[in-house]
């Protein structure tokens, strides 16, 4: 089901299109924090529309996804440089080079044992790091899987999407490892959210959300233009997710037992990205094309 509630949408200016906004989270401090992936900047953004820039130290390291760490600082993957990064609330900047070279860094979590873990797409690794900077990789037994974004799950371990591999990984804080392949060949999988009682998924390829239990049973709701290229997704409650729609130009809402409705977007072509829930209980999306998006649940 497809309709348009742009009232309930607003659209913040952050940046132009070549900043890329990409990933956001909602941080310690109360504010939106965002990775700007093409201009290499780690942005502030507070309920009420103030925006500060913190550059990094390459404008090329190329800033994913961003993450809230256990250690009251912001944690994020620079994927071009193949380092993780930490921020500070104040903007006291440090990186930590992953130790496989050219280890494409992307997704980023806190984990359940007061780490963070990130994927790396590259290099067919889950990598763990302290909040001291301590690094150690975990290799996938697939080749070529492309691990994508990562969170925790329900079971104190670690759920991810193999983007090429076309399945849902799950490691625990041991490294025993279980890959679970998807029904739908070629889907793609890319974000993954736990909803407290299981992980929801999406398939950019396929145009479906997924849904999978911890025991691994998968199921798959398709939604309803199946070229909208699902991308990231969040979770606001169990059996309730929101999920933005890169090639649709959307924001969808999705209910454990599958209804789907969908909001489009104020500004064309806006390619929405990153997706979290803020502290005030509205969905804040990253645009690429230079805009936060507030959307009322």
């Amino acid at each position: 089901m497809h309709r348009s509630a742009a009232p309930a949408i607003r659209e913040i200016p952050v940046a132009d299109e070549e900043a890329g906004p990409y990933g956001i989270a909602a941080g310690p401090d109360g504010a939106l924090w965002l990775t700007f992936a093409h201009s290499g900047r780690i942005a502030r953004l507070t309920l009420d529309g103030e925006l500060g820039e913190h550059p990094l130290d390459s404008s090329e390291c190329r800033p994913t996804v961003i993450t809230p760490g256990p250690d009251g600082a912001l944690w994020f993957t620079r994927s071009q440089d193949h380092r993780i990064g930490r921020m500070t609330t104040d903007g006291e900047t440090e990186s930590f080079p992953v130790p496989t070279p050219g280890s494409g860094p992307f997704g980023i979590t806190a984990g359940p044992d007061g780490a963070l873990w990130f994927t790396q797409m590259n290099t067919d690794r889950i990598g763990r790091i302290t909040v001291k900077g301590e690094i150690t990789e975990f290799a996938l037994p697939h080749a070529g899987a492309f691990p994508s974004a990562i969170t925790t799950g329900p079971d104190g371990a670690l759920w991810f999407t193999l983007n090429q591999a076309n399945a849902i990984g799950r490691i625990t804080v041991h490294g025993d490892i279980t890959v679970h392949p998807l029904p739908t060949a070629g889907a793609a999988p890319v974000g993954i959210t736990s909803d407290g009682a299981a992980l929801w998924f999406v398939e950019i390829a396929a145009g479906r959300i997924g849904r999978i239990s911890l025991d691994g049973r998968i199921t798959e709701f398709p939604l309803p233009d199946r070229t909208a290229k699902p991308h990231a997704i969040v979770a606001a409650s169990t059996g309730e997710c929101w999920f933005t729609e890169w090639g649709a130009n959307r924001v969808g809402h999705i209910t454990d037992s599958g209804e789907i409705v969908e909001y489009s977007l104020p500004s064309s072509s806006s390619e929405p990205h990153g997706i979290t829930l803020g502290p005030d209980g509205a969905l804040w999306v990253a645009l690429e094309s230079g805009a936060v998006a507030r959307v009322e649940p």
